[in-house]
């Protein structure tokens, strides 16, 4: 199991696990995470269930792909550390990540 730290702007924090494999999306519906969205349940194609990420948990998740990128910048969430959720998997080098939730999807 990955320990992953949900971090809300109001201060709320949320700490879950979720088995490698799963979604940093799937992990906080599964979970009630206020603030993640994902109305397109993981396609790729709302942008609401973008989380940011420190510099050093960026550094160990896979690189966005083109569409990501893409989705980003339409949805005007093309800064550092922004990601989308759903695609972003659990692993192993992820245990204990903190996970940021902005304000807004």
């Amino acid at each position: 199991m990955v320990k992953v730290l949900f971090l809300r702007n109001d201060g709320a924090e949320y700490l879950v696990e979720g088995e490698v494999g799963m979604s940093l999306m799937q992990l906080a519906m599964n979970n009630n995470i206020p603030g993640v969205d994902a109305d397109c349940g993981g396609a790729m194609s709302c942008g609401t269930c973008k989380v940011r990420l420190d510099n050093e948990w960026m550094e160990k998740v896979d690189p966005c792909s083109e569409h990501e990128l893409q989705m980003l910048e339409f949805s005007g969430s093309d800064f550092p550390g922004i990601r989308l959720s759903c695609q972003i998997k659990l692993d192993d080098k992820l245990d204990g990540v903190r996970v940021y939730i902005p304000e807004q999807q």
